[in-house]
């Protein structure tokens, strides 16, 4: 295998994320957890009630020869509002934050490139509140919160939420869907 890149988003919940990302080519392994805030081994409830500063994020490993950070962040950019503040949807808190936690000025300076191309192209009408912030630490969500999707596709949430993020990658970016999800 071709050298790896980590890169940690937050976007709103991160059943959503992970979701999406683990259906994209080069894509190696994405894991929900928590990023952003001080409290070491934050639990779900802890993060859910927005007092400690975690938002729900998700860790993704890439093969960069494959899709690379600038596409990442270009699906990241499409595929959730980065508009509105601590908010995606009905989920509402800090812990639903947009956010970038970059590990190298690489990553810092791509993020910024993307959020200026994505204020350019004039695709959303407000203002973007992403923040582009340095990466810390991540801690992974209890077991149950990975996969998610994947485990519960029959929920309610799953559904009316995450369904339609999928829809809108496929007909967005189709040819970097992996062949076993076409």
């Amino acid at each position: 295998m071709n050298q790896t890149e980590t890169v940690t988003l937050a976007g709103g919940c991160f059943w959503c994320a992970e979701a999406i990302f683990k259906k994209l080519k080069g894509v190696v392994k994405v894991i929900s957890g928590y990023s952003g805030g001080k409290t070491q081994n934050p639990t779900y409830a802890e993060v859910s009630s927005g007092t400690i500063g975690h938002a729900e994020t998700i860790q993704i490993t890439f093969d960069p020869t494959v899709i690379s950070l600038e596409q990442v962040y270009e699906v990241f950019f499409k595929l959730h509002d980065p508009t509105t503040l601590n908010r995606q949807g009905n989920d509402v808190g800090s812990q639903y934050r947009s956010a970038i936690f970059y590990h190298s000025p690489k990553q810092k300076a791509s993020a910024e490139k993307v959020k200026q191309d994505i204020v350019d192209a004039k695709l959303y009408p407000g203002k973007i509140v992403t923040e582009i912030v340095p990466f810390t630490r991540f801690y992974p969500a209890e077991e149950h919160h990975q996969d998610y999707y994947t485990k519960n596709s029959y929920q309610p949430y799953c559904q009316l939420v995450i369904d339609p993020k999928i829809t809108k990658l496929y007909k967005t970016f189709p040819e970097m869907i992996k062949p076993e999800y076409k």
